[in-house]
């Protein structure tokens, strides 16, 4: 019988049924009578529809049914929602066109869906998608950030009547401009923060089903957060009362925030498994969801940073222009605003800061939440600041940064988040040391001998931990003598359902084989945030803490009568209920059974040790640390070496170290790959997507990666949550981008070179060291 508590490195129990395929994704889901269908998208970035043909597709073998703009409309269903409150927004507020699941009049990126084709078969559904005949009047497409705000850049919205979706402003702006106007020194920087296309190994997928007798949709899909989408399907498009919504997530192979959302495909086989009467299903192939799903990131912003005669910060000042693509997507709203300003700043002492954010439409993809979504950004920003300024003042970077740490708790930043705690000089000392910075000299001078070029980046980043604030759990006894424990989070991948074990056999001694986790169906779990933010174990472990509470007051009551003493006397340890001073004892599973099984129970004796648990958050945690990235760079070739990766992690205390260094080497792959080889590239002329494969969009494989050594430092346990954690799903993403280009400049320094945009591909290195050279 497998035992195992907090801090354990134990392994994830749910890998053995995803590693001998036992597990159930969407795409290996059958329902009786099911069919399949594919969608027609527009190859056009930006164009009107003259006509739309079906009658050849209908006629093709194995062909159901072809719906179009026109047959949905009939439907009535409401446009897709999106939060448009965010405070800081100014008098105009959120431009928000409508969207709807198929095109009506105008597409507005390659990949709008245009109609949807149903058959017996996906091959026979996208056989008959290319006889669909769509006649397209070419609408000249708006690509470019940098212009699209020009006067005579197109509208891409007529009835908007401009490309500006929204203005956000946080902050003090005369306090700040005055601050730079006094500065002995003032550090100045244009940067790109790189589109990336989101790449979870499962694409996106739905099955809809028509639950005719409860009046009732139901959705299989690979998603994150199945209670919002449902509230936002059954209020906003099919406007009907929640019950009649029931949404339903299989295991899911990755999400990183993209699959949080409700998608055009998502409605479209639920209503036509409605009008058929039969279930839908769509999955999406990989070029396909380059496609349709959000991206990420995808930031112009200028930033500047003031620096007095000492060495202090004294302002910090952000500019930014955020691509929301062509529609506004469900949360893309607060990703360069209220989920980034919260950690404007990182971990330094900012008596005055502005933020500035201009958000617009482009014939491109959505935007939406990506991993750290917001906070990556900021990291970005200002570790790339202090590196230039430690340049521009001839401060040591360490030192300098060690002179402009928070160093007083709690700590109100500029911007008004409370940091409540943070190891952040611990964590820089101790990054340093184990990658030993004091000899990076010699490694310099060793690798100039072989006519390379040696460079180490510091990025100290600060973290967050957002998402949906409420969370519920329950602990339900069965009658067969298991537990099934249900949660409103929802893992995809991150192994909740091991951390969630530890934390039952540490509250209430239940083995894990009695254990059932039980997550991501609204028809079984009534309420949950699902996944998003780096919540889930701050405030799903809490609601799992509160409800263990009240399981063992229950079973403290049980236990009196069955053991026939005292309440007072009733002692509970690692599963077992004890009368204090005698060998009377039973099991929390055994009591479980004897209420199940006995008669007329008193009154005051619980007829059931099932408890819920809940939480609202009230205060946040902020994860922190630092990364340390050690690269070597060929200069004939602009080929980069990754040669060690240091992380000092701070997510307070942890419950499976095994587990949290797995998210923390994660997120960190997946900033390498923004920083070094992840290029998402339309074609200016045409809107096209021209990375729209693994061909031309670069993902980091095993030999672009050394050894990440993480350390996790668990010193500041956070007091806003009973567990004392913080998150640690996203970090890696905040500190490997700011960690890879700060090294990359460390290396080309001797040439001058300030800056560089991400991705570092070996081209951009090149041309980079050619233009230094001027040859």
């Amino acid at each position: 019988m497998e035992r195992f508590g907090i801090g354990q490195a134990a392994r994830r129990r749910e890998d053995e049924r995803f590693l001998t395929g036992a597990g159930q994704y969407l795409d290996d889901i059958t329902l009786d009578n099911m069919c399949h269908s594919a969608v027609v998208r527009s190859p056009h970035a930006h164009a009107r529809i003259v006509s739309v043909r079906t009658d050849e597709a209908e006629g093709a073998p194995g062909v159901i049914a072809v719906y179009t703009a026109a047959d949905y409309v009939e439907a009535g269903y409401g446009p897709f929602p999106t939060l448009t409150e965010v405070a800081g927004i100014d008098e105009h507020g959120v431009r928000h066109p409508e969207r709807h699941a198929l095109a009506s009049g105008t597409v507005r990126f390659v990949g709008d869906a245009v109609a949807f084709v149903i058959a017996e078969t996906r091959a026979q559904a996208r056989d008959a998608a290319e006889l669909v005949d769509v006649e397209y009047e070419d609408l000249e497409p708006v690509v470019e950030l940098a212009t699209v705000l020009n006067d005579e850049t197109p509208v891409i919205w007529p009835d908007i009547g401009t490309n500006l979706c929204y203005t956000f402003h946080k902050g003090d702006e005369d306090k700040t401009q005055k601050a730079i106007d006094s500065a002995a020194h003032v550090i100045e920087l244009d940067l790109v923060n790189s589109r990336l296309v989101p790449s979870s190994i499962e694409t996106r997928g739905a099955i809809g089903e028509w639950n005719a007798p409860d009046d009732q949709y139901v959705l299989y899909v690979a998603g994150q957060a199945v209670h919002t989408q449902k509230g936002q399907m059954a209020g906003a498009i099919f406007k009907v009362d929640p019950e009649h919504v029931r949404v339903i997530g299989p295991d899911v192979g990755g999400g990183f925030g993209a699959k949080n959302f409700v998608y055009p495909e998502n409605v479209l086989v639920c209503w036509a498994a409605k009008k058929l009467g039969r279930p839908v299903k769509w999955v999406a192939d990989r070029s396909e969801n380059f496609l349709s799903e959000i991206h990420g990131r995808d930031h112009l912003t200028k930033a500047t940073l003031a620096v007095d005669a000492n060495g202090k910060f004294t302002a910090l000042k952000v500019d930014t222009i955020a691509n929301m693509g062509a529609y506004l997507s469900s949360f893309a709203t607060i990703i360069p605003t209220s989920a980034s300003w919260v950690v404007m700043g990182g971990i330094y002492d900012v008596p005055a800061i502005s933020m500035h954010v201009r958000a617009v439409f482009t014939n491109t993809v959505p935007v939406d939440a990506y991993r750290g979504a917001g906070r990556p950004e900021a990291a970005y920003i200002i570790e790339r600041l202090v590196d230039l300024a430690a340049g521009q003042t001839g401060i040591d970077r360490l030192e300098l940064r060690r002179k402009n740490l928070i160093r007083s708790f709690p700590y109100t930043q500029a911007l008004g988040m409370v940091i409540d705690c943070g190891a952040f000089e611990e964590n820089l000392d101790l990054a340093s040391q184990t990658i030993d910075l004091g000899a990076l000299d010699k490694r310099k001078k060793k690798s100039a001998k072989s006519g390379l070029l040696r460079g180490v980046g510091v990025a100290a980043y600060l973290e967050v931990t957002l998402g949906n604030p409420a969370e519920a759990t329950e602990v339900r006894f069965e009658e067969d003598g298991t537990v099934t424990l249900a949660v409103g989070t929802q893992s995809t991948g991150q192994g909740h359902e091991t951390a969630y074990l530890q934390l039952l056999d540490n509250e209430l001694g239940i083995p894990a084989d009695k254990v059932v986790i039980l997550q991501g169906d609204t028809g079984k779990i009534e309420t949950g945030g699902g996944h998003g933010g780096s919540r889930s174990l701050s405030l799903g472990g809490t609601a799992l803490l509160n409800a263990a509470a009240d399981v063992r007051a229950k079973g403290t009551i049980a236990a009196a009568h069955f053991l026939d003493a005292s309440e007072k006397d009733i002692g509970f340890n690692d599963g077992l209920f004890t009368v204090r001073g005698s060998n009377r004892t039973i099991s929390i599973l055994e009591l479980s059974l004897a209420i199940t099984g006995a008669d007329d129970l008193p009154e005051d004796v619980p007829a059931s040790l099932t408890s819920k648990g809940s939480v609202q958050r009230d205060a946040f945690n902020y994860p922190n640390g630092c990364h340390m990235a050690e690269v070597e760079i060929d200069p004939e070739t602009g080929v980069i070496d990754l040669v060690r990766y240091v992380i000092v992690d701070d997510f307070g205390k942890v419950v499976n170290p095994m587990i949290a260094e797995g998210q923390a080497i994660g997120g960190t792959v997946q900033g390498i790959g923004q920083a070094l080889l992840e290029a998402t590239v339309f074609d200016p002329a045409s809107g096209q997507l021209l990375s729209g494969s693994y061909m031309d969009y670069a993902m980091p494989r095993a030999d672009d990666v050394p050894n990440i050594e993480v350390q996790l430092n668990q010193a500041q346990p956070t007091q806003t949550n009973p567990l004392g954690v913080k998150g640690a799903g996203e970090a890696g993403c905040s500190g490997a981008p700011p960690a890879l280009v700060n090294a990359v400049c460390d290396a080309l320094s001797e040439f001058g070179i300030r800056h560089i945009d991400m991705p570092l591909t070996p081209e951009k290195i090149w041309r980079t060291v050619r233009s230094a050279h001027g040859s």
